[in-house]
């Protein structure tokens, strides 16, 4: 049985989905200002983890990632850029896609935009301010923090900095740590957010950050949902403002679990752009770094636990993914008559489901696949595995793989061309034209793939 560990609760507990077989997830996005850096995609890798393994052990998923295709910063920029909004963030919206294509996540089944949702968000204003948890101050609109007896629930904040900070109103989309106030729902149009705003009941000007994520979860998803997911450094404001404007808008609960992935830090300090201290991926792709390699690196350690990117670490991470691929490939050359491999596919198996169900432990779920790999390259070795127990060994790592999503896609694809030459290198062979034959497998080498001989053929893979 599944166990997540809620930030709410501070427990583990075991998962039980609202609705029998299916799970409503909601991953708070990107704000496409920029491009995202691997810090930020840590949390995303290890949602799309959360989501395969969800898939594995049956469930139906529906999840739901938000675009911030307005805030503060992204008003910025497309100032200083002197480009329309819109045209802004579409550039960076579509280098997320890439990104997450490149590292082999899985589409989620909505990704709406804060600016298409506009209505929704007036609506639950309205609500708001009709329930008396919204006030109009100043052209905007301001969430009550007193009138909200639980705020504070998910980060833990104590009761006397709740008194010390709600009696003031902030503005800015993001502040620091700690500071309790009224948050802006509304924000009144000012001279520096240029042609950016909606003419609404309340005035001219544009949604609070902290708004679009319930406006657009509760759409999609409705209320309670399951899971909700994200960075930890979301907790607070953004999370805690969440919870308090959706459970005042409906009475309910808002979530279930509440499950949050801890910082990449790079070289031992925390990754992000206002210190100007991270990758993106298009960085480490540039520098010749192979995406599935970039995967494992980020998926390799428990999301609770901060992790640090070094080069030696994602140096590691290619060599254990380059493993994987090879094992794969060397079960092809299998010809032994051995026993059946029954008993070690359910032990790896039973291995990687008690690591995966004790909170998505990841660790323990790799360890049980590469004990795996070790047992079944033993018996390959040894001349003892047969082709049909090869067969049921790859079958055994597809299903793994499900979850860690590190051996299919595009990347692990052979290109045509060079499959192609393999082939002509093969014909040269047996006409004894080893001088095509030698001229082909540099041509093969060059395209970035290396070719070894075996007794099924040659094979194919990259360097």
């Amino acid at each position: 049985m599944l166990r997540l560990y809620n930030t709410l609760t501070r427990a583990k507990e075991e998962f039980q989905p609202i609705h029998p077989g299916e799970v409503r997830i909601y991953t708070c996005g990107p704000t496409v200002y920029d491009y995202a850096h691997i810090g930020n995609f840590r949390a995303f890798v290890f949602a799309d983890v959360m989501r395969r393994y969800l898939i594995y052990k049956g469930y139906r998923v529906t999840q739901v990632m938000n675009l911030t295709d307005v805030d503060d910063r992204m008003i910025r920029g497309a100032r200083q850029a002197k480009t329309p909004l819109s045209e802004y963030s579409k550039v960076y919206s579509q280098a997320f896609f890439e990104d997450l294509r490149a590292l082999n996540i899985q589409p989620a089944e909505h990704y709406p935009a804060a600016t298409q949702h506009i209505p929704e968000m007036v609506a639950l204003i309205a609500r708001l301010l009709e329930r008396g948890y919204a006030y109009q101050a100043g052209g905007s609109v301001y969430f009550k923090v007193d009138a909200f007896p639980e705020y504070g629930k998910l980060s833990h904040l104590e009761e006397r900095q709740l008194q010390a900070g709600a009696s003031g109103r902030v503005d800015a989309d993001d502040y620091e740590k700690e500071d309790v106030r009224d948050f802006a729902l509304w924000k009144g149009w000012t001279e520096d957010d240029g042609d950016v705003y909606w003419e609404t009941e309340f005035g001219k000007g544009r949604p609070g950050w902290h708004l679009e994520c319930s406006a657009m979860s509760m759409k999609y998803l409705g209320t309670p949902f399951d899971i909700h997911a994200g960075g930890i450094d979301l907790v607070f404001p953004h999370h805690e403002n969440e919870i308090a404007q959706s459970e005042a808008a409906t009475g309910q609960p808002f979530v279930r679990y509440w499950v949050h992935c801890q910082h990449l830090f790079l070289n031992n300090q925390k990754m992000s752009k206002s210190l100007n201290n991270f990758y993106t991926l298009r960085d480490l792709l540039k520098q010749g770094h192979k995406a599935r390699a970039i995967r494992y690196s980020l998926l390799s350690t428990h999301y609770r636990q901060a992790q640090n990117f070094t080069m030696e670490g994602l140096a590691a991470a290619e060599a254990a993914v380059q493993r994987l691929q090879d094992f794969m490939a060397n079960m092809q050359t299998a010809e032994g008559t051995g026993t059946s491999v029954d008993g070690l596919i359910r032990k790896a198996v039973q291995q990687f489901e008690v690591g995966m169900d004790d909170d998505l432990n990841i660790s323990l779920g790799l360890a049980a696949i590469f004990e795996f790999v070790r047992d079944i390259n033993r018996l390959l070795a040894d001349g003892h595995l047969s082709q049909e127990n090869a067969q049921a060994v790859m079958a055994a790592m597809r299903q793994f793989d499900r979850v860690l999503g590190l051996l299919d896609g595009e990347e692990t694809a052979v290109d045509a061309d060079v499959e192609r030459l393999a082939q002509e290198r093969e014909l040269a062979r047996k006409r004894r034209d080893f001088a095509t034959a030698d001229r082909l497998r540099a041509e093969i080498t060059a395209r970035g793939y290396i070719i070894e001989d075996t007794p099924r053929g040659p094979r194919l893979k990259r360097q």
